[in-house]
């Protein structure tokens, strides 16, 4: 049976990637949403017009959108489908692009609630990437016990505080 930090990174993984598929796709085409499409249109012409160093570099508000959106699009597929340390990479970049659409949310001063969703995605994004990148506890491993640390060659186990006490009743001499 797998255990619950599995059953965890796959379901957030699958969720997360989804999610980001879909916000991807509205940023790139207007058939799921025209009216979630058009606003994506509007707030990245804010962030360009926020930001002139984007015009400088030749960025233009439909080239971010657009780019913006296939790395969605991309790091939720990967994240979705794909198996191993890929999915640790797109979690990444997926967390790289939740900062900098927050930065940018900021930069052009929209109230919280335009951009509390993309807040508590990081959020969720970090939590797997923590999640997924924590070391196995192997539980057939013997740890030595504080007891032990300083005493060579003594091999003994100590009892564990959990472990039940003997019922009965006490010899005394």
């Amino acid at each position: 049976m797998a255990s619950p930090r599995t059953i965890t990174v796959v379901a957030l993984s699958v969720a997360l990637g989804l999610f980001f598929v879909f916000m991807g796709t509205i940023k790139l085409t207007p058939r799921l949403s025209k009216d979630a499409y058009t606003e994506m249109k509007r707030a990245y012409k804010s962030y360009v017009r926020a930001l002139p160093l984007l015009k400088k570099l030749g960025i233009n508000s439909i080239l971010l959108r657009k780019s913006i959106g296939a790395l969605e699009v991309a790091c939720g597929i990967v994240m979705t489908l794909v198996p191993g340390r890929p999915k640790d990479v797109a979690n990444f970049f997926l967390l790289l692009l939740v900062l900098a659409v927050l930065f940018f949310h900021q930069l052009v001063g929209d109230p919280l609630k335009r951009y509390a969703h993309a807040l508590v995605f990081g959020i969720l994004l970090t939590c797997r990437l923590l999640i997924a990148r924590k070391p196995e506890e192997r539980s057939s491993e013997k740890k030595p016990s504080p007891g032990n640390l300083g005493k060579a060659g003594n091999t003994e186990e100590q009892p564990s505080l959990y472990e039940k006490a003997p019922q009965g009743k006490m010899k005394l001499s």
